[in-house]
């Protein structure tokens, strides 16, 4: 899928960007009240709900990770599961495997609930580390994503 852009720039993938697909109406790219959706504070999408291309709720995001080092994001913080906020598992979505939704103010996941179920996650005290290459690559791979830093 290619992004589009602001006029006077050249369209590109998310693959070729490594970040995050962008879709909606026009409206949402042309507005004046500030820079969404090229530019966003990170704490703007905590909250945004999550949900696969059936429309099944698959939780919301809780943060956005950065590689300072790289300057890129490296991936969303998924809550999924539990209930009231008690029991919920979390997961390392990479950012190049979300699609934003303008249009809905919401991420769409390509993976099916039971997927997501059965992926890698963590939980509040024990976050892992992009750093480990390892752990990254099988994030990276399982949801079928080109990992950031190969960007």
């Amino acid at each position: 899928m290619t992004i589009s852009q602001p006029s006077g720039q050249t369209a590109r993938t998310a693959a070729e960007v490594g970040g995050a697909r962008i879709v909606g109406s026009s409206e949402a790219f042309d507005r004046a009240d500030g820079p969404g959706p090229y530019l966003m504070l990170a704490d703007s999408l905590e909250g945004n709900d999550v949900v696969n291309a059936a429309g099944d709720d698959l939780g919301e995001i809780k943060g956005i990770m950065l590689d300072v080092q790289r300057g890129r994001i490296a991936y969303a913080v998924l809550s999924f599961g539990g209930f009231l906020g008690v029991g919920n598992k979390l997961f390392a979505i990479p950012w190049q495997a979300l699609v934003l939704d303008t249009d809905r103010k919401r991420f769409v996941l390509d993976v099916s609930e039971e997927r997501l179920k059965a992926a890698p996650g963590f939980d509040k005290d024990h976050w892992p580390s992009m750093a480990d290459l390892q752990w990254a690559s099988s994030v990276h791979s399982y949801y079928q994503a080109d990992p950031y830093w190969r960007h």
